[in-house]
């Protein structure tokens, strides 16, 4: 069948008669046919279903991101939780080396004996108000002692040894050349200094203590 031949064919389709048109022409046409009915389904069925599974995909890459923000504030909880447990521990370990009421006279003589030890002269030892803070209490003592240079040195390096916490504030070193405390003026060897220092002890509350202070914590906010 030549082109002409078609075009002839064509021209005599009865659109009312489909029996009656040439084979290959009932081909084209169901071919057509076909092609109009997948064109139809893939815009109605398959499209909507490629546009909810893009859908899907966005709210799995949201989803998964989320995810991994939330586990990155989990991982990062644990190790807040280690941190405080290792905090809670070390301030177990500081509270213990705070001396009860009771031990708080030996504290003050160990201070006194480490003075002996580093051959230094006590002029005045004075124990000032005790200063309550939260938990525990501030002791501090006014001290003014007499030696040389690497005595002092030796002194306060001692004190920072002891098993208790002691802090040595408001230091203060001058040349010495006569002695104080006593009715007589003492002469003190050539190169001798006097520090003067306040010694910080400190001591944590019983049980009673920290009630008071809380029950005047509550009348206050009340």
């Amino acid at each position: 069948m030549n082109f002409s031949q078609a075009i002839e064919d064509l021209r005599n389709v009865d659109p009312q008669s489909p029996g009656t048109w040439p084979g290959w022409v009932r081909i084209a046409a169901a071919l057509v046919t076909a092609g109009l009915i997948v064109g139809a389904g893939a815009w109605f069925l398959i499209k909507p279903k490629k546009e909810e599974l893009a859908n899907l995909e966005t709210e799995e890459t949201r989803l998964f991101a989320e995810f991994e923000k939330k586990h990155k504030k989990v991982v990062a909880l644990d190790a807040y939780k280690a941190q405080l447990h290792q905090m809670e521990r070390e301030f177990g370990d500081m509270l213990r080396q705070l001396p009860s009421k009771a031990e708080v006279a030996n504290l003050l003589n160990d201070i006194s004996q480490t003075r002996v030890a580093s051959s230094l002269e006590e002029e005045l030892f004075k124990p000032e108000a005790e200063v309550l803070k939260e938990f525990y209490a501030e002791l501090p003592n006014r001290i003014i002692v007499t030696g040389d240079y690497h005595e002092m040195g030796s002194f306060v390096g001692a004190v920072a040894a002891l098993p208790r916490i002691v802090t040595i504030d408001e230091v203060e070193i001058k040349p010495a050349k006569t002695g104080r405390g006593s009715r007589d003026q003492i002469e003190l060897p050539e190169g001798t200094l006097r520090m003067t220092a306040l010694a910080r002890t400190y001591r944590y509350l019983d049980d009673e203590e920290l009630e008071a202070i809380a029950d005047e914590v509550e009348g206050a906010g009340g």
